[in-house]
């Protein structure tokens, strides 16, 4: 039987997705901006709440593209915050859509999302070497500097923690305690 992070329990859901994403370097813009949106939706919340909603928001807002996003008025406002399938909080919502305006600008400059996020690592994924769940902190001095930096730009749910989190879950980080089958992998 394979070892793996505690963390992911026994959830179908979630085993599949420690073991075929979590932790995987994750590159291309559009997919890192969703996965910025999800996890500013799980604060307050657990990471399992969120992924058997996924598909939820792929659907409610149009697959995570930033353009469409970013021109959201108050109906769509309105049709989300009814929306039983996603976390209907007005902050995170309307955080979704200026997060969105804040990444438009960000390509505007001529800089991609990835590059962006990636610097704060300078390029390559930081390897830890956790042996355990309580070892592994909340937050550290990169996802610091990336919430202070995201924040600067306008994006909002970019908290410290949020950001070491979105950090574990692109791969910026390997956060895998040594146990675990997926942590010589990646």
């Amino acid at each position: 039987m394979r070892r793996r992070c505690r963390w992911a329990g026994d959830d179908p859901l979630m085993v599949a997705y420690h073991d075929e994403e979590w932790g995987v370097p994750l590159r291309d813009d559009q997919q890192l901006f969703e996965l910025l949106i999800l996890e500013g939706a799980q604060a307050g919340l657990s990471w399992r709440t969120v992924l058997h909603k996924r598909e939820n928001y792929r659907r409610a807002f149009d697959e995570f593209d930033p353009q469409k996003i970013a021109r959201y008025r108050d109906a769509k406002v309105r049709k989300l915050l009814a929306n039983e399938g996603i976390i209907r909080n007005r902050l995170k919502v309307n955080a979704t859509i200026q997060n969105a305006k804040s990444y438009l600008a960000l390509q505007k400059e001529g800089t991609s999302f990835a590059e962006f996020l990636w610097d704060f690592v300078d390029g390559e994924p930081l390897v830890n070497s956790w042996k355990s769940l309580e070892e592994i902190p909340a937050e550290t001095a990169e996802s610091q500097a990336m919430s202070k930096a995201l924040k600067a730009r306008g994006f909002k749910f970019v908290g410290s923690t949020i950001c070491y989190a979105f950090m574990q879950s692109a791969g910026m980080v390997n956060d895998h305690e040594i146990s675990c089958f997926r942590y010589t992998q990646l």
